[in-house]
C-alpha cells in the first residue's frame, strides 16, 4: 500500500488490516483445519470431533472446512496421515540415536510405545477408531505403510543377511504385533500404571525378551519351512 493511501483513508487502511478475511485467505487454512483437528481429538476423542468444532477452534466460519475436506471422515483421515508421517519420523530417529544389535531393537519398540502413550487419541484414530474404512483413503494406508518400514529394516539388520526373508518378515510382523499390543494395553487401562520412568520396566523387558528369542533364531530357516493356510 502506497504512502498516499495510508495517510489520505487511515480509517479505511485500518479496517482492512484488522479484518479476519485476510487471515482466512492467507493460504495455509488447510494446516490450521488440521493442527485444530488434531488438538480436539486428544481432548475429546474422534467420535465428538466435528466440522462445527474444528471450525470454531480455527477461529473461521462453520462452512469453511468444506473448501478443504469433502466430509468429517476425510479430516480425519489427514489427522491420522500425519499421525502416522510423525510415528515414521520418530522410529527413525529412534534407530538412528540406538546402540547396535538388541538396544536398537528395544529402543525403537520403547519409543513406539511412547508415542502411543503421548498421543492416546491420534493412536486410536491411527489405528482405525472413528473411521469406517481406511481402504478409501489410499494416503494413509501408503503412510501407515511406511510407518512400518523402520521396523522392518532394523528388525532385518538384527537377524542378519543370512536370515531367510519370510523369517525377516515374519519377525517383523511379530515386533511390530508386540509394540502394538503393548501400547494398547496401557491405553485402554489393562494395566497398573505407576509413576515415573519405572512404569515402562515391564514393556521394556517383554521387547528384551522378544530380541533375545530373534538372536537366537537368526540363522534358524524353521519359520520359511513352516506350511502356510
Amino acid at each position: 500500500m502506497s504512502a498516499g493511501k495510508t495517510i489520505g483513508k487511515p480509517g479505511r487502511t485500518t479496517a482492512r488490516k484488522a479484518a479476519p478475511a485476510r487471515g482466512y485467505h492467507h493460504g495455509d487454512l488447510r494446516s490450521a483445519l488440521v493442527a485444530a483437528a488434531a488438538a480436539l481429538l486428544e481432548r475429546d476423542g474422534a467420535e465428538a470431533l466435528s466440522f462445527r468444532a474444528v471450525a470454531r477452534a480455527a477461529g473461521v466460519s462453520q462452512a469453511a472446512p468444506y473448501n478443504h475436506f469433502s466430509g468429517r471422515e476425510e479430516l480425519l483421515a489427514t489427522v491420522a496421515e500425519q499421525g502416522f508421517r510423525a510415528l515414521e519420523a520418530a522410529q527413525i530417529a529412534a534407530a538412528d540415536r540406538a546402540g547396535p544389535g538388541a538396544s536398537r531393537v528395544i529402543s525403537l519398540g520403547m519409543d513406539y510405545i511412547a508415542f502411543a502413550i503421548a498421543h492416546p487419541q491420534l493412536y486410536r484414530l491411527m489405528f482405525g477408531v472413528g473411521v469406517a474404512s481406511w481402504c478409501a483413503y489410499p494416503a494413509v494406508a501408503a503412510a501407515k505403510h511406511r510407518a512400518f518400514e523402520p521396523t522392518r529394516a532394523v528388525l532385518a539388520g538384527y537377524l542378519g543377511a543370512d536370515a531367510p526373508a519370510a523369517t525377516r518378515e515374519a519377525a517383523a510382523h511379530a515386533g511390530w504385533g508386540l509394540v502394538h499390543g503393548l501400547a494398547m494395553l496401557r491405553l485402554d487401562g489393562s494395566v497398573a500404571t505407576g509413576a515415573g520412568s519405572d512404569d515402562l520396566k515391564r514393556e521394556a523387558a517383554a521387547i528384551e525378551l522378544f530380541a533375545a528369542g530373534l538372536g537366537r533364531m537368526a540363522s534358524a530357516p524353521l519359520i520359511a519351512k513352516m506350511p502356510h493356510g
